[in-house]
């Protein structure tokens, strides 16, 4: 049975109804996926990873201590994070970081 944090667990049991993006153009912060439509300059986010399954998704097990996941889809260590989102920051203007959990 693995062992979760109550925030890893919590963000287990969400339904993925909703999702945030940044505001542009006017339009509001949050859409029901349903209303979803690209917007200009938006593409495919995931370039490397696993490229072959429909979804990727990740299971871990997180024991005492700290992990540190990636959120930019660009670490050779994925889903660990590298630190690669440093660069594309530097490189785009972005404010990309990692998700870091922790276990008490």
């Amino acid at each position: 049975m693995m062992k979760f944090s109550a925030a890893v667990a919590f963000l287990l049991s969400l339904e993925a109804s909703a999702f945030q993006i940044a505001p542009r153009n006017n339009l509001p912060a949050t859409r029901l996926q349903a209303e979803y439509e690209p917007m200009e300059g938006e593409g495919k986010i995931n370039l490397k990873i696993d490229l072959d399954s429909p979804k990727v998704a990740t299971m871990d097990d997180i024991e005492k201590g700290k992990k540190v996941y990636c959120r930019c889809w660009l670490s050779g260590t994925f889903p660990l994070c590298d630190g690669t989102h440093q660069k594309h920051n530097e490189a785009t203007g972005d404010n990309v970081g990692p998700l870091i959990v922790t276990h008490k």
